[in-house]
């Protein structure tokens, strides 16, 4: 080839790469003209006015099983899924219990040891049981799943199975028939059986054997039961829990049954509103017995079947999880009341419409929170919540030193909603322990002392960015009984200075502990400095700063803090045993009542003697008395007096540090409708809307693309062209001649 042949090719070439880059520009700005953001995560759905909303997880649920679950992030799923008998309303509060998928609340008789009725006004003494009369809503259905297709004979699709037809399905939406059947009382009554299966493993089955009767002997009866069936299948199948029945829990006919509790125990009802007793069809269960779907992964764990608002129809936990509006959903209403300003607050909007307003629900597999949080302020996620990393970023401290929303924030239409958890975290003294442990005043000046020094307040300051209040004694807000001012201040540890409490001198904790024998931080009588222990599950790097804190707040009184971390296991087995000395621990509600917080405390429940929640072994027989009283009384003035006096109890006794209640911060974004806090409900997502079209017009205003650097680099190759096409002609034409 000649020079100029060589020469011309590499021209050529080049002018190639100038067309391409002119094709690419073009191709950008087709795609612009097009409405759609070039960076939209979701540029293959149709997304303008779909009723979607997204969010994310980032660990998948470990259950959804119903009778099995029991975390925060498998309710977030099943909550949506399954309906158990009542729920609580959306937007009255103190916490109202309402039915879901029963006529009325139930019906409670109380029945003495004959098994007659007793008046309601009946003593404690006299109850022998509480029996709950429950009436099944008609008209609902179970969501269309292959477990109730039917043959045109009348016969069950898909319960057995051959190799052959099982060849080509690997999820669940490769069965392609569907049925579904009217919701009944036999369906509830199956669930309360699956507590106590073998083959389940609940984790609320120890309590509920405790509370329900027969369910023991139940449980018992069915184990051995399930061993002879065993012999007959060994390569596994559908056991059967309606060949038997539990004594206290029956079907009075199909839309009607009855559950007997031992004693009066009022809490029974929050449980009914929680999914271990939603619905169970006996159909899913047969269904998902099938070793050939347990091969291929395809269980009730994994693919839920309930009557409520949404299905999962997508479930794959390295991408994303899928919820789609139920057809079969029944009636169901926004609520027409609340709380006073809820209406200012357009929470009251929707009073009446039909629920759900949401068709669908995507969640996002993010496992750092830097990317959720560029894609929230993007508009393609509709809420958030406030990470460290990201907290200065949208929270700022106002004159008054409250938390409100940065500017930036407040001109996007980003709304800041924050609650007081309803949970407590708290450092516990071993009881058992000879130093910090024991009812004498020697041993409770100790401990006051130490609850002085320990500053939370400065604790929530730097470690949780101000998001949490003081605990002045063992109920959060949201909890009858909880009060605020200067009615509810710890008075050991604190004193009410005009409109707050402020925590009392360190020299006043001084006092107390010379008046413990601790002058100085040092035993009297033998000289030696005070060292104590403080058992932990921190060992990183990150905790460092933590326990620092922790020791400087002991030195503060002279004492040593010696840290003893270790793992998880390890941690819970000398809580267990005993063998810690301080402690760090947490509860979260179960439900909305006193008593889910004053049993931590209550002698019998103590870790050590009966592996109960009281994991600092504390036994005062005032406080146990007073508790018992307490328990099951109904919300009034007697029972707030009960409370307080429990309150005093254990302020005077301190058994705890009561630590914290934390305070939960989320954003949401303008066309996010119908949000309020509700810490208790489980199905909050049927309440909540969104306006597609407004989410859709900010997220082309802030994700619009930029083309000028495209431009202008495509005007500079065409600078950088114009000489070097001249010179190709100009080699052309002398070629030619």
């Amino acid at each position: 080839m000649s020079s100029f042949g060589r020469y011309g090719a590499v021209q050529i070439a080049v002018i190639k790469r100038f067309f391409l880059v002119i094709w690419l520009g073009m191709t950008a700005l087709l795609m612009a003209c097009s409405g759609e953001p070039l960076n939209n995560p979701y540029s293959s759905e149709k997304q303008a006015t779909s009723k979607v909303l997204y969010s994310s997880f980032s660990e998948r649920p470990k259950h959804l099983d119903p009778a099995r679950a029991y975390s925060s992030n498998e309710y977030a799923i099943i909550g949506q899924i399954y309906e158990p008998p009542l729920q609580y309303h959306y937007l009255n509060r103190p916490y109202l219990l309402e039915p879901l998928t029963v006529e009325k609340m139930p019906v409670v008789h109380y029945l003495d040891k004959k098994g007659l009725r007793l008046r309601q006004e009946a003593s404690e003494e006299q109850i022998q049981w509480s029996e709950y009369v429950i009436s099944v809503k008609q008209g609902i259905h179970f969501q269309p799943h292959p477990a109730f297709a039917r043959s045109q004979e009348d016969n069950l699709l898909y319960h057995l199975l051959s190799d052959k037809q099982l060849e080509g399905v690997s999820q669940l939406s490769d069965l392609k028939e569907q049925g579904s059947r009217e919701l009944t009382a036999e369906d509830f009554v199956y669930q309360i059986k699956r507590l106590v299966s073998p083959l389940t493993h609940s984790p609320i089955a120890e309590l509920m054997k405790h509370h329900i009767e027969g369910l023991s002997d139940f449980e018992k009866t069915t184990e051995e039961r399930y061993k002879k069936w065993q012999k007959n299948h060994k390569n596994g199948g559908f056991f059967d829990l309606r060949q038997a029945d539990i004594s206290g829990v029956q079907v009075i006919d199909r839309y009607h049954y009855r559950i007997r509790i031992r004693g009066k125990y009022p809490q029974f009802k929050y449980w009914l509103a929680m999914p271990f007793f939603a619905p169970m069809a006996w159909e899913a269960d047969s269904f998902y017995a099938q070793e050939g779907l347990i091969e291929k992964n395809i269980t009730l764990d994994w693919y839920p079947v309930g009557t409520g608002p949404y299905m999962l129809t997508e479930n794959n936990p390295n991408r994303r999880m899928v919820l789609e509006r139920n057809p079969l959903f029944h009636d169901a209403f926004y609520p027409r009341m609340g709380e006073e300003g809820d209406r200012e607050k357009g929470l009251l909007d929707d009073a009446g419409k039909n629920l759900p307003f949401i068709d669908k629900v995507v969640y996002i597999l993010e496992k750092e929170s830097i990317p959720y949080w560029s894609k929230f302020l993007q508009g393609y996620y509709d809420a958030s919540g406030v990470s460290s990393d990201s907290f200065d970023q949208a929270i700022e401290f106002s004159g008054e030193g409250e938390l409100g929303l940065t500017q930036a924030m407040a001109e996007k239409g980003i709304h800041l909603q924050t609650a007081v958890t309803t949970s407590i975290y708290y450092m516990g003294f071993n009881m058992l322990d000879p130093v910090v442990g024991g009812l004498t005043e020697r041993s409770r000046k100790l401990r006051q002392a130490i609850g002085i020094a320990v500053d939370f307040e400065e604790y929530i300051s730097i470690f949780m960015n101000g998001r949490g209040i003081a605990s002045q004694g063992i109920l959060p807000p949201g909890i009858f009984g909880y009060e605020s001012g200067s009615e509810g201040v710890n008075q050991y540890l604190y004193d009410w200075l005009i409109d707050r409490p402020k925590r009392k001198s360190l020299a006043i904790a001084k006092k107390l502990l010379a008046e413990a024998g601790y002058p100085n931080g040092r035993d009297r009588e033998t000289g030696k400095p005070l060292v104590l222990y403080f058992d932990t599950t921190s060992s990183g790097p990150d905790d460092k700063a933590r326990l620092n804190w922790y020791r400087k707040q002991f030195s503060k009184l002279g004492i040593q803090l010696v840290i003893r971390a270790t793992d998880y296991n390890r941690f819970q087995s000398k809580v267990r045993n005993g063998n810690a000395q301080l402690f760090m621990w947490g509860w979260n509600a179960d439900y909305p009542d006193p008593e889910n917080f004053f049993f931590l405390l209550y002698g019998p429940n103590s870790k050590v003697s009966s592996g109960g929640e009281n994991a600092s072994n504390y036994q005062n027989s005032e406080f146990d008395r007073l508790f018992e009283q307490m328990r099951n009384a109904e919300d009034g003035e007697e029972r707030l007096s009960q409370i307080r006096q429990l309150q005093e109890i254990i302020r005077r006794d301190s058994p705890w540090l009561f630590g914290f209640h934390p305070k939960a911060f989320s954003l949401y974004h303008d066309w996010y409708k119908n949000l309020k806090t509700n810490l208790m409900a489980n199905n909050r997502l049927k309440y909540q809307r969104i306006d597609s079209e407004l989410r859709n017009e900010k997220r082309q205003a802030w994700n619009h693309p930029v083309f000028w650097p495209i431009l202008f680099i495509v005007l500079l190759f065409s600078l950088l062209a114009i000489p070097v096409w001249r010179v190709y002609k100009k080699r052309e034409r002398e070629t030619a001649l």
